[in-house]
């Protein structure tokens, strides 16, 4: 049975990732060294039963092969769930993410190939709508403390500023921003606060958080100070050092509104 603590849009979201590449779920460290983790499947399974508000699903070597995410992967996955479902990797035109819709997503996102053509946003948000349009933006901390986009799993710079790609990406028809620090991915010390505050102030559409979570407190801190809209997490979760419903009773009890579910 679930509990709602309040039936404001404004409840926070708890979001698990599911970085595929080969047909299991992986995780590392900035992107790097990565390990097994799991079957997505059941993974998309629990995640479902446990009250994740929302499940992202990103095939993260699609890009560098050139292709679309696995459609039969993706089918499978969102068999599981009775929850949101984002898909995300490889998408480059209008007929890949139709093609993931009609797969099972509900909403798609892009990333290198939106840098590549800015247009594409406006086209996916035209034949779509932008409410099914998230924008993924990976972005590292350069020493001098400058934020720098990165394309293509991460593996190349942009030039970009963050907050100015966000922004333009707003315009554009991106409907939501997925921003990962790769400074802080798979650190387990913390979100990024200043770069989540500076882009969720700037834009007028949604922000989740990804990247660095370790800690019930990183949560609350990146909900609050951070003032995401959502945060999203992978090895806290594939790897059971957070379980869902502690964390958001431990939100709720920290006067954070989000959707209490009964283990």
């Amino acid at each position: 049975m679930e509990l709602i603590s309040a039936t404001s849009p404004l409840a926070k979201r708890l979001i698990p990732c599911l970085d595929v590449r080969a047909g299991r779920t992986v995780k590392g460290i900035q992107f790097g060294d990565l390990r097994d983790a799991g079957d997505p499947v059941a993974q998309a399974r629990q995640y479902a039963a446990e009250g994740a508000d929302e499940l992202v699903f990103l095939d993260i070597t699609a890009t560098a092969d050139g292709r679309a995410p696995l459609l039969a992967l993706v089918r499978a996955v969102a068999a599981q769930l009775d929850i949101p479902f984002t898909v995300g990797g490889g998408v480059a035109s209008v007929a890949d993410a139709a093609a993931l819709l009609r797969a099972g997503a509900d909403k798609v996102a892009v990333n290198s190939a939106a840098l590549a053509r800015p247009a594409l946003l406006t086209e996916l948000a035209d034949a779509f709508g932008a409410q099914c349009i998230v924008l993924a933006i990976d972005a590292r901390r350069a020493d001098d403390g400058a934020w720098q986009v990165f394309t293509r799993a991460g593996s190349v710079p942009t030039g970009r500023d963050p907050l100015a790609w966000a922004q333009e990406a707003a315009t554009r028809g991106a409907g939501e921003i997925l921003l990962t620090s790769m400074t802080h991915d798979g650190g387990q010390a913390g979100f990024a606060l200043d770069l989540t505050r500076a882009v969720s102030t700037a834009v007028p559409v949604p922000v989740i958080a990804s990247g660095g979570a370790g800690a019930l407190a990183d949560f609350r801190d990146v909900l609050t100070t951070g003032a995401a809209d959502a945060a999203l997490a992978a090895s806290v979760f594939h790897f059971g050092h957070l379980r869902l419903p502690a964390l958001k009773n431990y939100l709720n009890a920290a006067g954070i509104t989000v959707r209490l579910t009964n283990e």
